[in-house]
This record gives structure tokens, C-alpha cells and sequence, in this order.
């Protein structure tokens, strides 16, 4: 039982749609699994709160015209599985704001929601308020900044996500002419460290791969890849 949540059938295809739900714990998989913050899902989260709204009503209404409580409660589990996978789902990306929030605000901003682009705004400025007030306006000029340690370098304080870390996906298509990375002193997100190997690397479908993120994050982006 999807509540309604299907997305349906193609009638020029035999392939079956994902239902609602489905592509929310796909994406809610994605974001969980991805260092980097993803695209926010927003046409997909506007189903979803629109359908659950309508299940609250529904199962309500069940309940006062005094439904069978099993059917009720068969609701009621699908109602709780949707709201848990919502509000999972946002919650990973508001601790991923808070993390690299910095640089979200500076390189991402255009992945977030209207709401995530306000929090982020708000808690850039009130740490860089509270850092500046309780440390670093007692510090030489050289040294107040949020973003750097020094004049000379670069926002080498903002914290950014580690775009090297290894990840576990499937493709349902075949990808060819992936281009891997080999760490030559064994560090990570160093691009000055790494070279590209001899050969490209090749993803076959619905096999397990074990790869850095960075490899095929354009995959990702495109929808091509699913992580775990």
C-alpha cells in the first residue's frame, strides 16, 4: 500500500514508475550516502507533503466513521513511514548545511530549497558574529578572519566535504570513460597528489562498485548512478 503515491504507467512503455515514495527514499538514500550536499528534491518534496496532508485527513476521517482498525492502523504505518523518510531526509541536509555551511553558502547555494538558502544566510552570519566578537577581534588584524589563517592564504579554515571519500553504487546503465584518481602519497582532496590512471574505468549495470565519489559525482548529479 502506497497511500496513492504512485506515479503510474507509461502508455507508450512497459516500464513501470518509481512511486512517491520510492523516489523519497531514493533520494533521502542519495544524500545520506553523498559527502556533498545534493539537489533539493523540491517538486518531489511538494508531492509528498500534499499526499501526506491528504492521508492525515484520511485516516481521521477512517477513524471517526469507525473503520475497521486494522485498515486504520495499515494507514496509519504508511502515513509514519512516509513522515519518517521526510523529515530524515531534511534533516541530513540541514546537518550538512551546518557542517560546510561556509561553503555551501559560497559554491551550492543553488542546490538548496528557499528555506535552506535562509538558514544557511542566518548561520554563516551568526557564527562569523560570534567568532568575531568572542576571538578574533582580539587577535592581529592579519588574523581576524573567518575564512583564512592568514592575509596570504585562501578560505584554507572553511571546512569543505570530502569529495574523495569512497562510496558504494549501482548503475542501471552501461558508463564508460570514467576517469579515476591515484593518490600518490596516499592523502586525500589533494588534487597536486593525484594523477589520473592509464585506463578509464567502466561501470556495467546493476553491479556493485566501490569507487571515490569524486569519479562519478557527474553521474550522480545526472541521476545515472545510485548510491548505498
Amino acid at each position: 500500500m502506497d497511500s496513492g503515491l504512485d506515479s503510474g504507467l507509461d502508455s507508450g512503455s512497459t516500464e513501470v514508475y518509481e512511486t512517491d515514495v520510492e523516489l523519497l527514499k531514493r533520494a533521502w538514500r542519495q544524500e545520506k550516502a553523498a559527502p556533498e550536499i545534493l539537489q533539493f528534491e523540491s517538486a518531489l518534496v511538494r508531492r509528498i507533503v500534499e499526499q501526506i496532508q491528504l492521508m492525515e485527513e484520511t485516516v481521521e476521517e477512517f477513524t471517526e466513521s469507525g473503520i475497521d482498525p486494522l485498515t486504520v492502523s495499515l494507514y496509519q504505518m504508511d502515513l509514519d513511514r512516509t513522515q519518517f523518510l521526510l523529515r530524515s531526509y531534511y534533516r541530513i541536509r540541514l546537518q550538512k548545511i551546518e557542517k560546510y555551511m561556509f561553503h555551501i553558502r559560497d559554491n551550492a547555494e543553488s542546490r538548496l530549497s528557499d528555506k535552506e538558502k535562509v538558514f544557511v544566510e542566518r548561520c554563516c552570519a551568526d557564527l562569523q558574529t560570534h567568532l568575531e566578537r568572542s576571538v578574533l577581534l582580539q587577535l592581529p588584524s592579519t588574523y581576524q578572519s573567518v575564512f583564512r589563517q592568514s592575509s596570504e592564504k585562501e578560505t584554507d579554515m572553511v571546512p569543505r566535504p570530502h569529495l574523495d571519500t569512497f562510496v558504494v553504487c549501482k548503475t542501471k546503465y552501461y558508463l564508460g570513460h570514467i576517469q579515476l584518481e591515484d593518490n600518490a602519497d596516499g592523502e586525500s582532496d589533494s588534487s597536486a597528489s593525484q594523477r589520473p590512471l592509464d585506463e578509464p574505468f567502466e561501470m556495467e549495470p546493476n553491479v556493485l562498485y566501490f569507487v571515490r565519489y569524486k569519479a562519478v559525482k557527474k553521474f550522480v548529479d545526472e541521476g545515472k548512478i545510485d548510491l548505498y
